[in-house]
């Protein structure tokens, strides 16, 4: 045991030892080296103490400092590289640059983003939405009447459409329209492996959002902005509106090929059909026109619009929206159709629709009427006019016939508002597009007197006063009565009455021309009128629209409105751009036109315009004729609404009828359209005399007056000395 414990003290003191040793080697190695280093230092110092020492130069100081800066030049420049590569290669400088980057590029993009989406369109009016190109006119009742450019003559509510038709076009044009937001990123990719693989258009890309967005706001432009714009758009209508008033947008603009666009305007141009008629494959049929309507037109292509009608019939059987049986049944039918013109060329009122469009650019700049999609609310009476063309119709046909005339016009105005009810320029606008209620300019005749007769009322005048009924000649003019016979003396009721022309060139000689022709033009007269003796007789022209609305200011108790046929103009975005506000102006005081009405209802009642009497009601109105009859005229009114009529030729041959034959037809028109019109009598007749006159008469002062002697059948004698009146004012 005692061995044992030494053998292994033994072993444990030799390892000691054995490592002192070595360590002892190690610093006797150490010291033998810094000892030699110590020597080599010793010996520098004594070397450098040897030296003899001398005072510094100049020169070697400056060279000192010059090794110093240029030294410390080097340390500088090296230290500064040192830290510029620092900074160059240092990963915090290039992460913070790129953030920097990143932030600047999300804040111009977000910039961006904002600046487009305040760009877009408003949604809310698209309801009311028109293309460019188009006009839209419609009656005072809504009902479209004339339409130009792309436009949908028939739109219906969403829930007027079959439902078959609704989902064939869900299933072929946008699968998962229920289910995204605007835009199907699923649809996308998918229509764009299938039309690759088909190698044609079978499954379109863009929701029917998408496709709405685009027709209603954007271009075909193939660019990424627009796409990117159309999706924006479709996101934001998806928020503004429900996907019914998506869907009804939709199915009523939605271009369906040959002139048709929305369902049910394709449902007339392909099968004259509304859309509650149409069978199963006829809907798949209008479903498959969408991505190209000229090639899946069955009007142009019946093979390609069948193959494509199977194919939505088809995606309805996959989607669960029809039967098995069904579809085989719907698939198996031949491609029938029966073609009709799209309901859009189709015109009613053509003169009233020329009437408006002619009036058009005095409400909107042309840059507007060249971009379209206007809607114009007319004042139009559908009823009215309708009356009205038939009578013009057989006026022609009838009494043209025998009194040789082959053209006529009409014009109703409502006396209380302004608005023309009705306007018929013409027996027929397919024959003549010209116009004769605005565009012909006619002598009136002596409808005209009623405005001298109403300037001399005005002027303190009593109609009782009388003028003699003579043959006279002033100035060289010499007027004559309508069978050159003469009475001898007339009051100026019985002159008006009975149209007698040498009277009322006297009152207008006693009034003067500047009082007519203002009260005329204050009334609604515009055309040019000139200070002659013969405007007393209507020798200068005007046109039937102007003459009317003139003798509604009669009827209106001497409030003059102007005539017209617009109410509002909205633009394509539903925006009402222009809205008609007339107000009414006193032209004529309410007394002098009530007289001068009380005048006009004797011509109604035993005077020239007898043909014109209502049986229920007082009518006022005067009648007119021109030389050889070339126009016969009657314009006419009741307390409500004012109606003028014109007979006659384009080419101005005269006619061999009177105007009695146009004071009949306006009896014809009104007995009908008064129909719904309460009886109303014309303000009471005030008195004559002890009225304060509100115009101021200017009497013409002619050189000289020659009076006639008639004999006792009321025509003129020719013998020179029976001329016993001659007056020289030289």
């Amino acid at each position: 045991m005692a061995d044992k414990e030494q053998k292994n003290f033994k072993e444990i003191f030799s390892e000691t030892e054995a490592d002192i040793i070595r360590k002892s080697k190690y610093i006797e190695s150490i010291v033998r080296s810094n000892k030699n280093r110590l020597n080599s230092v010793s010996n520098m110092l004594n070397e450098k103490d040897r030296r003899p020492r001398r005072a510094p130069q100049f020169d070697q100081i400056k060279k000192q400092k010059k090794k110093a800066n240029s030294t410390n030049k080097k340390t500088s420049k090296n230290t500064i590289n040192i830290n510029i590569k620092g900074i160059l290669f240092s990963r915090k400088l290039w992460l913070g640059l790129g953030l920097i980057g990143i932030s600047s590029i999300a804040i111009y993009g977000s910039l961006q983003w904002r600046k487009l989406e305040q760009s877009l369109p408003e949604i809310a009016d698209i309801s009311s939405y028109s293309r460019d190109g188009t006009l839209t006119i419609k009656a005072a009742d809504g009902k479209i009447i004339q339409q130009t450019g792309p436009a949908t003559r028939e739109k219906i509510k969403l829930e007027d459409i079959p439902t078959p038709l609704v989902q064939a076009f869900i299933a072929i044009e946008d699968k998962r329209f229920y289910e995204h937001k605007g835009v199907d990123y699923r649809g996308v990719m998918r229509a764009f492996v299938f039309n690759i693989i088909a190698r044609d258009v079978v499954q379109g890309g863009s929701s029917i959002t998408q496709q709405l967005a685009r027709m209603v706001f954007l271009d075909m432009e193939q660019t990424i902005l627009r796409k990117l714009r159309e999706a924006m758009l479709a996101w934001k209508m998806e928020k503004e509106l429900s996907k019914e008033e998506i869907l009804e947008l939709y199915l009523n603009i939605v271009y369906l090929g040959s002139g048709a666009y929305g369902v049910a305007d394709a449902a007339w141009v392909y099968f004259s059909k509304p859309v509650s008629g149409l069978t199963l494959a006829e809907m798949a049929t209008l479903a498959g026109l969408p991505p190209a309507p000229s090639q899946y037109s069955p009007l142009v292509n019946p093979q390609a619009a069948k193959s494509r009608r199977n194919l939505v019939l088809a995606e309805m059987q996959k989607a669960g929206l029809i039967s098995d049986e069904r579809a085989k049944i719907a698939i198996a039918k031949p491609m029938e159709i029966q073609p009709s013109a799209p309901k859009r060329l189709i015109v009613e009122a053509p003169y009233f629709g020329n009437y408006i469009q002619k009036e058009l650019p005095k409400y909107v700049s042309p840059e507007i009427l060249a971009r379209g999609g206007l809607t114009v609310e007319t004042t139009l009476d559908r009823r009215w006019q309708e009356r009205g063309e038939k009578v013009i119709e057989e006026a022609v046909d009838i009494d043209g016939a025998r009194q040789n005339f082959d053209q006529a016009a009409l014009v109703a105005i409502d006396a209380t508002t302004g608005e023309v009810k009705a306007l018929v320029g013409g027996r027929d606008f397919a024959e003549s597009e010209f116009n004769r209620a605005i565009q012909a300019q006619r002598q009136p005749g002596s409808t005209f007197k009623s405005f001298v007769y109403a300037a001399a009322v005005a002027a303190g005048f009593p109609p009782t006063d009388g003028y003699r009924d003579l043959p006279f000649t002033v100035d060289g003019y010499k007027p004559k009565n309508y069978g050159k016979k003469y009475a001898g003396w007339r009051s100026m009721i019985d002159s008006l009455a009975y149209s007698i022309n040498v009277v009322a060139v006297q009152v207008l000689m006693d009034v003067g021309f500047e009082p007519v022709i203002k009260l005329a033009k204050d009334m609604g007269i515009k055309s040019e009128v000139k200070a002659t003796y013969s405007l007393a007789l209507g020798s200068w022209e005007v046109n039937l629209l102007e003459l009317t609305n003139a003798y509604a200011t009669f009827a209106a108790q001497g409030k003059y409105i102007p005539a017209h046929g617009i109410k509002k103009i909205i633009n394509q975005n539903g925006e009402v751009i222009y809205e008609s506000k007339f107000q009414p102006k006193q032209a004529l005081d309410r007394d002098s036109a009530a007289i001068v009405t009380w005048m006009l209802e004797n011509v109604v009642k035993y005077g020239s315009g007898a043909n014109a009497y209502l049986y229920d009601r007082p009518v006022a109105g005067k009648t007119g004729t021109t030389e050889d009859a070339r126009d016969l005229w009657f314009i006419g009114y009741i307390p409500q609404v004012a109606t003028g009529i014109w007979l006659g030729n384009d080419d101005n041959k005269p006619t061999w009828g009177a105007s009695s034959t146009a004071a009949y037809n306006w009896q014809l028109f009104m007995r009908e359209v008064v129909e719904n019109i309460p009886v109303k009598d014309f303000p009471k007749k005030p008195s004559f005399y002890d009225r304060q006159p509100t115009i101021e008469p200017k009497p013409v002062q002619p050189r000289w007056i020659r009076y006639g002697k008639i004999g006792p059948d009321g025509r003129e004698l020719k013998r020179r000395n029976y001329y016993r009146d001659y007056y020289d004012r030289n």
